[in-house]
């Protein structure tokens, strides 16, 4: 197939089709919009532009990270013929495989432009947060390629659940540090509250946005949430459409699990445009954690992105900043917050929501195991869980159905969890 060369940007079909006005992000203090240019002292320019594009539809990728992107791009599309025939299920089930990437996950795709962003700015460092390790891991492995220094404040309970992680994190160069820390202010304010010892998602972003804003040769890498980063994750669903073409089909059903929202936004947006533009019936599912509801039971309103209050104020659904979630093994969906663009979609009635418990989606993960040959990191297994009951509907109707879901990485760095399951250990 072509390469695809360029993101798909939701916004502007946003704006025309469901007449919408894009929430501004805004200053905690004075509650008035953000200056983009006032992120500049945490982002690089090149994402902020980015950031603010609400016209275009159409963003090339850069020639010096094509070229990266050919070395695994196009990932697999596959029919998962051995599971259909498990559930005998009239039903189709294609899943595409972002394992294939050199990190093991869809987060490369980002990790890549916003490391090429920061070399193009003379960026010493980049720091971040991680929860389950596979966007720490993507952004080590894109600064080693561009020769920046990486910095990963790891959520605790991952750091100590998913050992291994850390290690590929420190082969690229990267320094690893578990998270709530000693390092920091915020670091050394959240450990004065033992419930806090396990750590989440919010507190490490503050960590990363800490070491930041205080040092003019470091920049901060998100992995999900900003609508730059959700709109580097297109290219998944860009690809799909062009792939399905090959089997002569198309989906009835695209499903993505979510965190902060960027590997769902991969999948999905690119068909959510034409759920929006021709009018196509697609039904569009984000399946989350019942341990970290977001969308199925948060507000949707204003609120901080990390546990401190150094972000601006986002509007989204959210579980609240102070939010702390069960230390559950999918670790990279444990945000009490969801991507500002995901939650316009879930607002308006363009997606369905689900969540489901740890232990019914890890016994969807091993039935896929057996079945389809591939061990799925423990967030993908969510989307697989609602994969297999969609199927399993249409086996009930008896109606032939399309279903499309994105396994977002593997889950060979995950067998704790795999094991603690098998015998029985998980909540």
């Amino acid at each position: 197939m072509k390469q695809i060369d360029y993101f798909y940007n939701i916004t502007p079909d946003l704006i025309k089709y469901l007449n919408v006005e894009i929430p501004p992000i805004l200053n905690p203090k004075t509650k008035r919009p953000f200056d983009p240019r006032e992120l500049l002292r945490i982002f690089p320019e090149g994402l902020i532009k980015q950031e603010a594009e609400l016209e275009r539809d159409k963003i090339p990728v850069p020639k010096e990270v094509l070229k990266i992107y050919s070395t695994y791009r196009p990932t697999s599309l596959k029919r998962a013929y051995r599971l259909e025939e498990y559930l005998k299920t009239p039903a189709r089930i294609y899943y595409k495989v972002e394992g294939e990437t050199p990190s093991g996950s869809h987060k490369l795709n980002t990790a890549l432009m916003q490391a090429y962003f920061a070399k193009q700015e003379g960026i010493e460092t980049l720091t971040t947060e991680t929860g389950a390790g596979q966007w720490g891991t993507a952004l080590s492995i894109a600064d080693s390629f561009f020769g920046i220094k990486t910095k990963v404040f790891m959520v605790r309970i991952s750091y100590i659940q998913k050992p291994f992680r850390k290690t590929i994190m420190k082969i690229f160069g990267a320094e690893v540090i578990p998270s709530p820390s000693d390092k920091t202010k915020s670091g050394k304010n959240f450990l004065k509250n033992k419930k806090n010892y396990n750590g989440s998602l919010g507190m490490a972003i503050s960590e990363a946005l800490e070491v930041a804003a205080t040092n003019q040769k470091v920049k901060y890498a998100l992995g999900s949430v900003l609508n730059s980063v959700l709109m580097h994750q297109t290219i998944i669903g860009e690809e799909a459409k062009q792939q399905l073409k090959k089997y002569n089909d198309y989906p009835d059903i695209v499903i993505g699990c979510v965190g902060g929202g960027s590997n769902f936004a991969g999948i999905s947006f690119p068909f959510i445009k034409e759920k929006l533009r021709y009018k196509k019936k697609i039904k569009i599912i984000a399946v989350e954690p019942k341990a970290c509801p977001t969308l199925t039971e948060g507000e949707y309103r204003y609120d901080f992105g990390d546990s401190a209050g150094l972000t601006p104020l986002l509007k989204m659904h959210t579980l609240g900043s102070g939010f702390v979630p069960e230390p559950i093994h999918a670790g990279g969906l444990r945000y009490h917050g969801v991507a500002p663009l995901v939650s316009i979609l879930k607002n308006k009635g363009i997606i369905e929501t689900r969540a489901y418990g740890q232990k019914e989606v890890f016994g969807a993960a091993i039935l896929f195991s057996k079945t389809e040959g591939i061990v799925p990191a423990p967030e993908s297994a969510h989307a697989i869980k609602a994969a297999i009951d969609e199927a399993l509907k249409a086996k009930k109707g008896k109606k032939e159905k399309t279903i499309l879901f994105n396994l977002s990485g593997f889950g060979y760095f995950d067998l704790k969890a795999y094991e603690d399951f098998l015998e029985g250990k998980l909540e």
